[in-house]
């Protein structure tokens, strides 16, 4: 099985044993509506592949860690969409949950979807306790406070914000979870895997001020220009259009650079390098043609 089949049965796994039972069955749609569809999937997708860099000695591990990391993902998503936050009416190209569903099917939905990823990392405990304990441990850290994505969150309602720890947090912390949990899982220690995990994160939030600053609505799937709605910092308002994208690069050749010695490492700095390519919205690469731009 592939790795986006295995990720796919995972969260699918997931989903149905949170709608199992007798349970409110506006809620349990909400959960399945939140995951689905699933993007690009680029977190698990990090983890798996590190973890089979690493070994990947525990594929059921492995697969509960992804499940896990995408399920906090999408969980705030639908918190992010939120009137109080972004007001956002789309998501993935779909009314956003709380449309779809009401505010207050949005909130139990992200809460559910928060602890279920808790839950499905301590149901996959008998495949190596240790590991399952210290998979558990960097998720919570990346998911909360100080250094996860409720800080992040948290930053916006700030007089002054800290870039540096807001990015981490807000975009940073997940893809950091990712890389450290790939790892973990593999039964490798987690600190060699940080620098990669944050450098992507740091790619990954320019490579979105790029979409939100150049793609119209259609092409994101939810609304453009949020972030000059909202007075957040963009690397496009910064950099320009130009130098965001020769960020990106100078970013992204550093992750790679970053990589801990595995057996997989040439395998894993291709899956690196591919999203690379990914990251970069194609209205940017037609703006880098224009003289003067």
């Amino acid at each position: 099985m592939g790795v986006s089949d295995r990720i796919e049965a995972a969260i699918s796994a997931a989903i149905r044993a949170g709608q199992a039972g007798i349970s409110p069955g506006r809620l349990a749609a909400a959960l399945g509506y939140s995951v689905t569809p699933g993007g690009a999937r680029i977190r698990p997708t990090i983890l798996m592949s590190v973890a089979k860099a690493c070994g990947d000695d525990r594929p059921a591990l492995t697969d509960a860690a992804a499940a896990a990391l995408e399920l906090i993902h999408s969980a705030s998503l639908v918190h992010d969409d939120l009137p109080m936050f972004d007001d956002a009416d789309l998501r993935r190209g779909k009314p956003s949950v709380h449309r779809a569903f009401s505010q207050p099917i949005a909130v139990l939905a992200g809460d559910s979807l928060i602890v279920m990823a808790f839950e499905v990392l301590a149901r996959a405990g008998a495949q190596d306790p240790m590991r399952a304990l210290n998979l558990i441990s960097v998720l919570g850290k990346r998911t909360g406070m100080p250094f996860g994505i409720c800080a992040g969150q948290g930053w916006e309602s700030e007089d002054k914000i800290d870039l540096s720890a807001y990015h981490q947090a807000k975009t940073g912390a997940l893809f950091i979870a990712a890389t450290q949990m790939g790892a973990i899982a593999a039964g490798q220690e987690a600190d060699p895997w940080e620098e990669l995990g944050a450098r992507i994160g740091e790619a990954f939030q320019v490579a979105d001020d790029l979409r939100d600053a150049l793609c119209d609505e259609t092409t994101l799937g939810k609304p453009a220009g949020q972030d000059d709605l909202h007075g957040r910092p963009n690397a496009v308002r910064l950099l320009g259009v130009r130098g965001a994208v020769q960020r990106l690069d100078d970013i992204l050749a550093g992750a790679i650079s970053s990589i801990p010695k595995c057996p997989g490492e040439g395998q894993l700095a291709q899956v690196v390098r591919a999203y690379a390519d990914k990251l970069v919205p194609a209205t940017a690469r037609d703006r880098l043609m224009v003289p003067g731009e």
